[in-house]
């Protein structure tokens, strides 16, 4: 009897617990916009990349506002069209470069005379400072894109300066010291999909 007992609530157990996966799954395919949210938090947050909730949602920038509706998950019209491929990139031997190119590579800090911390995309540099973030010019690298920077690693295309044009960037680095010593290099940049 007691095996019968204990049987039952585990198959109770498991029931359970799957059907609340489901639930879950189903409730995190829709992200509603929150005052403060920007479509790279919102891709860190649901493990999706900028440019599939873009394609998704057909936004052709990277401005959303409260209370919007974003699709985090593409349609299963599209699922069934579409070939199957890995949606983002891995950090080891699955990277899908679209682009390679090389860039004119400084520095920066979130501390320097003038600067808020934050990034155009809305990134705290201050309050996140291991965040890895290149500034761009986003006519030659797209906001919101991973890229892998020779000599720095994976990083994300969330901000822009002043003296970013072209094939330049600059990759944010938190102490003064370090950033002084990256100095300025011309390394290859692999945008990734």
């Amino acid at each position: 009897m007691k095996k019968l007992l204990f049987a039952l609530t585990v198959a109770m157990l498991i029931t359970v617990f799957t059907s609340g996966m489901n639930e879950t799954s189903a409730a995190s395919s829709v992200h509603t916009v929150k005052k403060g949210d920007t479509l790279y938090k919102i891709s860190l947050q649901n493990n999706v990349s900028v440019s599939n909730i873009q394609k998704w949602n057909n936004l052709k920038s990277t401005v959303i506002y409260p209370n919007q509706k974003l699709r985090l998950v593409k349609s299963s019209k599209v699922a069934a069209s579409a070939p199957k491929k890995q949606s983002t990139p891995s950090r080891s031997n699955g990277d899908n470069v679209s682009k390679e190119l090389m860039v004119s590579a400084t520095a920066y800090t979130a501390h320097c005379n003038g600067c808020s911390g934050i990034t155009r995309t809305g990134l705290n540099l201050r309050k996140n400072p291991n965040l890895k973030v290149i500034a761009v010019d986003p006519r030659v690298i797209e906001l919101g894109t991973k890229v892998h920077v020779e000599g720095y690693g994976y990083a994300i295309a969330g901000d822009t300066g002043g003296a970013i044009k072209g094939n330049k960037i600059d990759v944010f680095i938190p102490s003064k010291s370090r950033a002084y010593q990256w100095g300025r290099k011309n390394v290859k940049v692999k945008v990734l999909n």
